[in-house]
């Protein structure tokens, strides 16, 4: 069977909208309260998925309760300092 023109598709934690995989930043789990961009989209372990947009990050800083594709709760500063690293211009 051939794969060919399959597009894996994820869902952003923060929106709820689907999107083709390669369109979203991955998000990895690090230790036991850490958030990381996963940039490859190679790490191991549990991930999920953002939007490349602003509003969609912001959304996912405010937003309350566990995330389900990460299988834990992130409170909110850890969170922010998340948003504040993709924030970033990346020419500093």
């Amino acid at each position: 069977m051939s794969t060919r023109g399959h597009v894996p598709m994820r869902t952003c934690m923060a929106c709820g909208v689907t999107a083709p995989q390669t369109t979203l930043l991955r998000i990895v789990r690090e230790g036991e309260s850490g958030l990381r961009v996963d940039a490859r989209r190679a790490a191991g372990g549990r991930g999920g998925y953002l939007h490349q947009a602003p509003h969609c990050w912001a959304r996912f800083a405010q937003r309350k309760g566990p995330l389900r594709a990460l299988r834990m709760a992130i409170d909110r500063p850890t969170r922010a300092l998340l948003v504040a690293e993709l924030s970033r211009d990346p020419r500093e």
